[in-house]
């Protein structure tokens, strides 16, 4: 799960179609080594989808990718065009695709962990989101 409030850039949202949006993490997707998607029989897919953390005070947590393991579905990895429209829609296009290959290379690495036994990146991520959940009932960060 990836968190941001907001993306760099400012101003009216220049968020590419869903189209290139799909091309855009094709063309990041082939950059990684191919290793690295050992046994994510499910891939690596888009979905036009805005998706709200459950936890989100209003709409400030979008979920911008997911590495999922589901039964029928198998391993895959889930980026959410919605979500980065809503976040990160302001920025060009090369820093939008900065910002899809990082949240991928995210997703990856919980992939690599699961596959080891590992759960490094998911207790960061609930430590970010334990900070999250702290800074709106104390109104300031830990």
């Amino acid at each position: 799960m990836r968190r941001y409030v907001g993306c760099p850039g400012g101003g009216r949202s220049r968020m590419v179609s869903f189209d290139e949006f799909e091309e855009m993490l094709a063309e990041v997707s082939e950059e990684i080594p191919e290793k690295y998607y050992t046994e994510l029989n499910g891939g690596v897919s888009a979905s036009p989808v805005w998706k709200l953390h459950p936890k989100s005070r209003g709409t400030e947590l979008s979920i911008l990718g997911e590495y999922r393991v589901e039964y029928g579905l198998g391993r895959r990895v889930v980026l959410y065009y919605g979500s980065f429209a809503h976040v990160c829609g302001v920025l060009d296009k090369t820093a939008l695709r900065a910002r899809i290959k990082e949240v991928l290379e995210h997703e990856l690495t919980h992939h690599l962990e699961s596959l080891a036994g590992e759960k490094d990146l998911e207790i960061q991520d609930a430590v970010n989101l334990y900070k999250y959940l702290e800074v709106g009932r104390e109104g300031k960060p830990l």
